[in-house]
């Protein structure tokens, strides 16, 4: 929270149990703890800001539920609740998207997510599958399938991919297939944060 006016109070609360708020604290490092701000005087309006430098967006959730990717969660409305899904042990260990739980929406409201750089949605649809690089992927739709691949590379074989994951500098990507919209970042955090490593000087790393 930036700033609020006058009319609005702020108090934290545990959201969905103890439970359901430790595994979002392991799903994408919420605090244990999440404020809530309530117009108790009237209406009031109130500024916000994610962790990294970047766009956000605000999601309309109801007859679409969204995935969230580690760290993308800033805001919801108070008819919205963030749960805490299980992944996978391949897709935990290797798509670097929240490890063994992400975050999911429930209910009907608004959710705000926020992406390092600009953000974009893109549409998956049957006929067109996407692969995303997964430290560029912020939110998507529950509805779409989504498994993890160690290279672009169509071609078959674990070793094949894996080699041309390493020379090409790929990567880990997320193919996604079906119907829905996948919001995605400009920015990798993971990368950007390498490299801002590798700029200090050798007696401080």
């Amino acid at each position: 929270m930036v700033m609020m006016e006058d009319s609005l109070d702020l108090a934290g609360q545990i959201q969905g149990g103890i439970g359901q708020a430790l595994m979002r604290r392991l799903a994408n490092g919420e605090s244990f703890f999440q404020q809530n701000i309530k117009a108790v005087r009237g209406d009031g309006d109130c500024l916000l800001s994610p962790q990294l430098p970047g766009a956000m967006e605000v999601l309309e959730v109801g007859r679409t539920q969204y995935n969230l990717a580690d760290g993308a969660y800033v805001a919801a409305s108070s008819d919205v609740e963030i749960t805490a899904q299980m992944q996978s042990l391949g897709t935990a260990l290797f798509a670097g998207s929240g490890g063994f739980f992400i975050g999911r929406t429930r209910g009907t409201g608004k959710v705000v997510v926020s992406g390092f750089g600009s953000l974009f949605t893109l549409q998956v649809t049957p006929d067109k599958e996407i692969v995303i690089d997964n430290g560029h992927v912020v939110a998507w739709d529950t509805q779409l399938n989504y498994r993890i691949s160690a290279s672009t590379n169509r071609s078959q074989g674990l070793l094949n991919n894996l080699m041309h994951s390493v020379t090409s500098g790929e990567g880990v990507v997320l193919r996604f297939s079906g119907r829905g919209r996948v919001i995605v970042c400009s920015r990798n955090r993971t990368n950007f944060i390498a490299w801002l490593i590798d700029q200090l000087p050798a007696s401080r790393k």
